[in-house]
């Protein structure tokens, strides 16, 4: 296994931030890694995110350094959402399958957790969101099938897209991560436009399903301050609470959102206009 730890920043340091500064403190290149765990401990709500890409061997996770307990899950919960081969989940000796776009929660207290892929020629890739939790909630297995599907947004402003919400108050219980991914239909490039900041919570974008050759220009700062990421397939953005998240991409993407902080309402978000953004 893995970790690196991000410290926060300040808003008004990153306004000085260069590009390369900018994908320091908030992209993480490499999530998924054949046959490793990684993850990275963001100081923004606690948040974990990472990959576990098994192969011909389980993995298990651990405990590092950085979460302080003898087990990941002894004061944490735990989304991993499946975006590659089939694989398996065993949580305390029940074993979980998941199919690409399946994905499972796993609550406070649980012990031991291993990830296994069905095919090691195409393994599964977990991509793993964790948060401090002060409730154990039971271990749930949600398909695509199950999740809440919506579907905003409108060709004409190239934003047409299906969401689907997983660990979600109306899907599943959880302490406070909330978790599910976007698919962005063909024709369509934005994310998340218009804009909007949501100061009691802060965010985390896994963008998948791009072509290699393919990028996403990610923003982000103060909306009367922003900035932008090239992000390419399977990079993730960690998102400050007093920050935009939105993106173009030069193709159409999806992209994994999962959020932690003071309330799991989804439409708890402060509204910024096209015309106010610089």
């Amino acid at each position: 296994m893995q970790i690196d730890v991000r410290h926060a920043s300040h808003p008004e340091a990153v306004r000085e931030y260069d590009t390369e500064t900018l994908r320091r403190h908030f992209l993480v290149e490499t999530v998924f890694a054949g046959g490793e765990i990684r993850l990275t401990y963001s100081h923004y709500d606690r948040m974990v995110i990472g990959g576990a890409t098994p192969l011909a061997d389980g993995l298990a996770l651990t405990a590092p350094t950085a979460v302080g307990q003898e087990t990941f899950l002894a004061e944490r919960e735990l989304g991993a959402l499946n975006v590659g081969g089939a694989g398996r989940i065993v949580v305390d000796g029940t074993s979980y399958d998941l199919a690409k776009y399946d994905c499972l929660y796993a609550g406070k207290g649980a012990k031991d957790v291993r990830f296994e892929s069905v095919d090691a020629a195409n393994p599964a890739k977990f991509y793993l969101v964790s948060t401090p939790a002060h409730q154990a909630h039971p271990t749930v297995l949600l398909t695509r099938e199950k999740a809440r599907h919506l579907t905003p947004g409108d060709a004409a402003t190239a934003n047409k897209r299906s969401i689907y919400q997983f660990i979600h108050p109306e899907v599943c219980q959880s302490c406070q991560l909330t978790l599910g991914f976007t698919m962005i239909e063909p024709g369509s490039v934005w994310n998340t436009m218009p804009a909007h900041t949501h100061d009691r919570r802060m965010e985390a974008y896994l963008y998948f399903d791009l072509e290699a050759e393919q990028r996403v220009f990610h923003f982000m700062g103060e909306p009367q301050q922003t900035r932008h990421m090239l992000v390419a397939n399977e990079q993730a953005v960690i998102s400050p609470p007093w920050s935009i998240h939105s993106g173009a991409g030069t193709k159409n993407y999806s992209f994994i959102w999962a959020m932690a902080g003071d309330n799991k309402s989804f439409t708890d978000m402060d509204h910024i206009a096209i015309a106010d953004l610089r």
